[in-house]
């Protein structure tokens, strides 16, 4: 199940993009999305984010199972940067469709 990341607190699995401080995009999967972000802003997460904080979430889809948010996460890092913009971006177009209706 692909989808938004409705009640990022709960259990599932996430493939996320996070748009660090310096511009960059970092991509990963995670089964806890408000713990894993707050170890990227903590600096315990990785070697990556520790030196690009803040970061913040720029993009996140929900998974039935691991091996599909791990297969996503793969999936996401072939593409090029602006190809993360566009899926970015279209997932912000459908939050602000959401909330004018």
């Amino acid at each position: 199940m692909n989808g938004k990341c409705s009640g990022e607190s709960m259990g599932g699995n996430f493939t996320y993009i996070l748009r660090c401080a310096d511009g960059t995009f970092y991509t990963g999967w995670t089964n806890d999305l408000e713990r894993r972000l707050k170890s990227h802003n903590d600096g315990t997460a990785s070697k990556y984010t520790r030196v690009r904080r803040p970061v913040e979430l720029a993009y996140c889809e929900e998974h039935d199972t691991k091996q599909e948010a791990m297969k996503r996460e793969w999936a996401i890092k072939q593409m090029t940067r602006a190809q993360k913009e566009q899926i970015i971006e279209k997932k912000e177009e459908i939050e602000i469709g959401e909330q004018t209706e």
